[in-house]
Formats: structure tokens, C-alpha cells, sequence
């Protein structure tokens, strides 16, 4: 993989992550971050530059698929789960 495609792939990953945890609910957000780091780690032996663009083209539909997901998300919003109250300290 060049450099560039590299920088690329990582920035990517780094945006639908940063993306990703913007999701209201939370069973979306944990599992929007670990299917997009399970993907990542799929895909990340890949060598062939020609599937390598395929995998970006793809990356950043999702992500397009995401940030409408999140906008649609933040509109019917609701209220957090006890899991995410983090407000309890731990013993």
C-alpha cells in the first residue's frame, strides 16, 4: 500500500469512527464502532490497489450512510440508558 492510500484508509477509519460515536442511541453507536473497526481489521492484509479503491469508494458511501443516519437519529432522539449514565463512580 502507498502512502497516500494509506493516509487515506486511515483518515477514513478516523472519520467514521469520530462519525460513528455521534449516534444517539447507543446500541447504534457500539455497534457502528465495532463493525467499522471489524471491517477495518478484515480488510487490512489487502494489497491489490484496484480492491483497495473498491474498499474506499465503498468506506466512504458508509460513511455518507452514517452521517444521514446520525442527522436522522439526533431528530428522534431519546433518553439515555442506564448503561450510558456514567455518572456512578466505580469501585
Amino acid at each position: 500500500m502507498t502512502a497516500s492510500s494509506r493516509a487515506q484508509v486511515l483518515e477514513l477509519y478516523r472519520a467514521m469512527l469520530r462519525e460513528s460515536k455521534r449516534f444517539s442511541a447507543y446500541n447504534c453507536r457500539t455497534y457502528a464502532v465495532r463493525r467499522i473497526r471489524d471491517a477495518f481489521r478484515e480488510n487490512k492484509n489487502v494489497k491489490d490497489p484496484v480492491e483497495i479503491q473498491t474498499l474506499l469508494n465503498k468506506a466512504k458511501r458508509d460513511l455518507g450512510i452514517i452521517r444521514r443516519q446520525v442527522h436522522t437519529g439526533q431528530l428522534y432522539s431519546t433518553d439515555k440508558l442506564i448503561i450510558e449514565n456514567q455518572d456512578m463512580p466505580r469501585t
